[in-house]
């Protein structure tokens, strides 16, 4: 029985240190999500409705409505004369945008979308109680921005995110790197890390290799809490192989951003090399996967919450000191 009793509680401790904090029961938390459509309302207009329909439009879409036709789009804004004539040239362009539209309809799954985001912002109020909850406008931008953040506004262009082998973005010769997350499943996780970097700003004292990679792994820490279930190959947009990749070596890419004195370097380009998308990290072969840095400020992060589980999600997203974080982060890979 003494063994049973010893055996039973190495087992429930076992548990409590590998269960993820961060997948808690937010199904009591409401959110009033709202998404507006103004590809849909694009989509049904003709050219002798157009002009009448601006002024109702802007009324809709607010503040989007300009970042879609003067930073999306790049046709200015309503107080041009023929600013009518503009947008009816966008959404009637048989070139490009009347091709995406159906396609749009068929890969895009506007429920799964939903269900997704309020399950996100579920996990958001819970962790935020007090910040409200953005709008989310989606369209069709020609396959121009992904992304765009505004004040409690969220707009997202549904023609970056048709699948890998999308005939587009082969004809507009991305590299296989990029077209490999331009899918519906990334769509969330795009929209959560970019409200991050919005809500909680690169500091002015991000200034070297350590801070960089810790600021990146705050934004990613904020992703695992919107989307704790979400395999970690979806949130840092690698494949398995990639992750792979870097839990095998994480102890020799530590171990050589350190002896190359690299954690604290100030130089853009050598920052860059470890932080920015791209096919691979030079430094460790073409078998790797790029942006290994902000992997590695993740796994940092990662370490510091478990390590003090006294300290939140808004204490950890306001907490500028980086070097305190690594120093009380146990981090040992």
């Amino acid at each position: 029985m003494k063994q049973l009793v010893f055996v039973l509680c190495l087992s429930l401790i076992f548990f409590s240190c590998s269960r993820n904090p961060l997948k808690i029961n937010v199904s009591g938390v409401s959110v009033n999500l709202k998404i507006k459509h103004l590809d849909a309302d694009l989509q049904s207009l003709n050219k002798d409705q157009i002009k009448a329909s601006v002024p109702d439009l802007k009324k809709k879409y607010k503040e989007f409505f300009d970042i879609f036709t003067y930073q999306m789009i790049a046709i200015g804004g309503t107080d041009q004369e023929n600013f009518p004539e503009l947008l009816y040239s966008f959404v009637s362009d048989t070139v490009l945008v009347q091709k995406l539209m159906p396609v749009v309809a068929q890969k895009i799954d506007t429920l799964r979308l939903r269900k997704e985001l309020e399950q996100a912002f579920r996990h958001y109020k819970y962790y935020f109680p007090q910040k409200e909850i953005p709008v989310i406008y989606t369209c069709i931008s020609g396959l121009n921005q992904s992304v765009v953040i505004a004040d409690q506004v969220i707009g997202v262009s549904l023609d970056k995110y048709l699948g890998a082998d999308s005939p587009f973005y082969v004809r507009l010769g991305l590299p296989v790197y990029k077209r490999r997350n331009m899918n519906q499943s990334r769509i969330v996780t795009d929209m959560l890390y970019s409200w991050a970097m919005s809500e909680w700003p690169e500091p002015s004292n991000a200034n070297n290799m350590l801070s960089q990679m810790v600021q990146e792994g705050k934004l990613m820490y904020f992703v695992d809490a919107m989307q704790p279930e979400l395999n970690d190959t979806l949130k840092m947009g690698y494949t398995k192989k990639q992750i792979d990749f870097c839990k095998k070596n994480e102890a020799s890419m530590w171990t050589y951003m350190a002896e190359h004195k690299l954690l604290f370097t100030t130089d853009r380009m050598n920052i860059k090399r470890f932080t920015d998308d791209g096919p691979y990290t030079s430094a460790f072969g073409e078998q790797s996967p790029s942006r290994t840095g902000n992997w590695i400020g993740w796994q940092i992060v990662r370490s510091y919450m478990k390590q003090h589980r006294e300290v939140n999600l808004a204490d950890l997203m306001a907490n500028q000191d980086f070097q305190m974080i690594l120093n009380q982060s146990s981090y040992q890979p």
